[in-house]
């Protein structure tokens, strides 16, 4: 009996904490709170936000490669930029928010 209220328990505690997880940012949250910085003003070569041109090259090379030198880093850019708490989707996230403003 023991064993089972302890099991129960347990099982309890573990759902409540999954309940309680971190929801995902979108993209535009993101771009705010860490991205807005550099690509904002277009510092240290960070391609302006909403810039059609500067853009453009770096779309062509498509979303697999945009999202690796988000995640990775790229030139002056630090991996996942200056958001080191975002998880991978979140990066993504703001990689598509960034691109879909500058179509």
């Amino acid at each position: 009996m023991k064993k089972t209220m302890l099991v129960l328990a347990s099982v309890g505690v573990f759902a409540s904490q999954a309940s309680f997880a971190a929801a995902e940012r979108t993209g535009e949250a993101v771009f705010k709170a860490s991205c807005n910085m550099c690509h904002g003003a277009g510092i240290a070569g960070a391609p302006k936000f909403g810039d059609k041109a500067a853009w453009k090259a770096r779309i062509a090379q498509g979303m697999p490669t945009l999202y690796t030198n988000a995640l990775k880093g790229i030139r002056a850019m630090p991996a996942k930029g200056t958001c080191a708490t975002c998880t991978d989707k979140e990066i993504k996230n703001a990689v598509d928010y960034m691109v879909s403003k500058a179509k």
